[in-house]
């Protein structure tokens, strides 16, 4: 049964990696660093302002909380299943396709990949945001989610995660993000702000 799993999960990663061109490839790179999206960042945290401007110490320090717990569990499962990324994959490496630093080298991330960090943190951030802004904000959700998605998709694109990594991190992420927005309205009433 988890040899049929890997193997469609290595099929359906290939497929995807598969879908790659040089114009595409910066645009990837770019969705897959953390300071691409400083902006978009820039502008949530300032939604999260106009929602909560009384005490908006209690956002920051549930969304720090949120973003440390979501790489720590994705820090601890990578030690402790220690799956090889498809890049560092001894039968797959010849034909991920990678990208390559100016210098040449290729990008192949670090040895194990399960689960994606990218994948929980972006989907923590994204369903945090929709849990604590929706009400307010209904162009909230697309948005959230085609950062999440987009951040997600192109750590398979880049050769470094599986699809089942991606989809892992992206439902420990949902979760984290539901939990930690939960929590911090409960914080929020029992002070009473």
């Amino acid at each position: 049964m988890l040899e049929a799993i890997n193997s469609f999960d290595e099929n359906l990663f290939l497929f995807f990696n598969g879908l790659h061109s040089p114009i595409i490839d910066p645009v990837m790179w770019l969705f897959s660093t953390k300071f691409f999206w400083i902006p978009l960042y820039i502008w949530f945290l300032w939604l999260l302002y106009k929602r909560y401007p009384k005490h908006y110490w209690t956002v920051l320090v549930s969304v720090a909380l949120m973003i440390v717990a979501s790489d720590q569990l994705c820090n601890l499962s990578k030690d402790g299943f220690m799956r090889l990324r498809p890049s560092h994959e001894p039968h797959l490496q010849a034909i991920v396709h990678v990208l390559k630093y100016s210098n040449g080298n290729e990008y192949r991330g670090g040895m194990y990949g399960f689960y994606s960090g990218h994948s929980s943190n972006a989907f923590a951030v994204a369903l945090f945001l929709i849990t604590a802004l929706f009400r307010n904000s209904k162009y909230i959700i697309p948005i959230a989610l085609i950062f999440a998605v987009l951040t997600a998709y192109s750590r398979v694109y880049l050769g470094v995660h599986y699809t089942g990594d991606i989809l892992v991190g992206a439902i420990m992420g949902s979760l984290l993000g539901i939990g930690f927005a939960v929590l911090h309205e409960k914080l929020r009433e029992n002070l009473r702000i």
